[in-house]
């Protein structure tokens, strides 16, 4: 696949704030693409610099195979994480009055089509006022999308929905992948971005720490975790010889194992404390390597 969206030595900073430093990235065409990475990390930065709304310091952008042009925005469709629509206008004219501004034509089927898509049809005349929060941003996704956008960048479009609106977006975000469209999305749901996406690339104190299908990423740091439940739980499965970190999620907890580490012998080992419902060894979950990057360990190795 070729590079929808290609960053080379992007650098961006703010007064004396390095907020992107020297990135550079490509983005398969045809992709769903997981931004992720810690607050003030320099997502957001790195998506408003695609869309031209900053200009980067130094470096180069490009849009299927061309230096980004200002005109190059109306092919790509950005829904920020600063919600923002106006509340006063009904939904099925706001749509077409955005899909209007990308595209230059009319709207209406796109626009009716999608309201119908995502179980809002008959709340197309009515105020934006009117709409719940979900509903609000399932419409400001439509506005994203209704002009059929080739590129997308959706900032946290998770954020505050209930499993039936997430499940809507997700599903949409899928059908706009099969039909061609590269999708950039950032988010802080690990799980979200492990199910979703074919590459997922993370960048911390504004420089990429990783970046490729998530297996090969995972391949970087073995088979290291063991995923397992018990009867004790979390209490019993402390001071655990070879075992450097337990990552509790309540009812299951992932086991992060030193170099040289025998699993078969920390089985044992709890074992001897707690009967095991299950025991697996795995690659570490994306939610664990954020943590060994982000997380206050990986702080302190990279302060080193």
């Amino acid at each position: 696949m070729t590079g929808a969206i290609v960053l080379e030595n992007v650098t961006k900073t703010f007064g004396e704030t390095l907020a992107v430093d020297r990135l550079s990235l490509s983005v398969p065409q045809g992709s769903v693409y997981g931004f992720i990475g810690p607050n003030g990390s320099g997502k957001t930065t790195t998506l408003r610099m695609i869309m031209n709304i900053l200009i980067p310091d130094s470096g180069e952008i490009r849009i299927s195979g061309e230096r980004l042009r200002r005109s190059d925005t109306d092919r790509i469709g950005y829904m920020p994480e600063e919600r923002g629509i106006y509340t006063r206008m009904k939904v099925r004219d706001l749509l077409r009055f955005y899909g209007s501004l990308k595209s230059g034509r009319n709207v209406r089927r796109e626009a009716d089509e999608w309201l119908e898509r995502l179980d809002l049809a008959d709340w197309g005349n009515k105020k934006l006022e009117a709409l719940s929060k979900g509903m609000r941003q399932k419409v400001q996704f439509i506005a994203t999308v209704v002009s059929s956008p080739e590129i997308v960048l959706l900032d946290e479009p998770f954020t505050g929905l209930d499993p039936v609106n997430t499940e809507a977006i997700k599903d949409a975000i899928l059908g706009l992948q099969a039909g061609g469209t590269t999708v950039i999305f950032s988010t802080h749901d690990m799980s979200v971005a492990e199910r979703m996406c074919d590459c997922i690339f993370m960048i911390f104190k504004g420089r990429k720490v990783l970046d490729g299908p998530l297996a090969s990423i995972q391949d970087e740091y073995g088979s290291d975790t063991i995923r397992m439940r018990t009867q004790g739980g979390m209490q019993a499965l402390s001071n655990l010889e070879g075992v450097e970190r337990v990552n509790d999620f309540g009812q299951m907890q992932e086991l992060r194992m030193a170099r040289g580490c025998d699993p078969q012998k920390v089985l044992a080992s709890v074992l001897s404390r707690t009967a095991v419902r299950s025991f697996e060894i795995v690659k570490p979950s994306l939610h664990d390597i954020f943590l060994r990057i982000a997380g206050p360990a990986g702080k302190e190795a990279n302060h080193a």
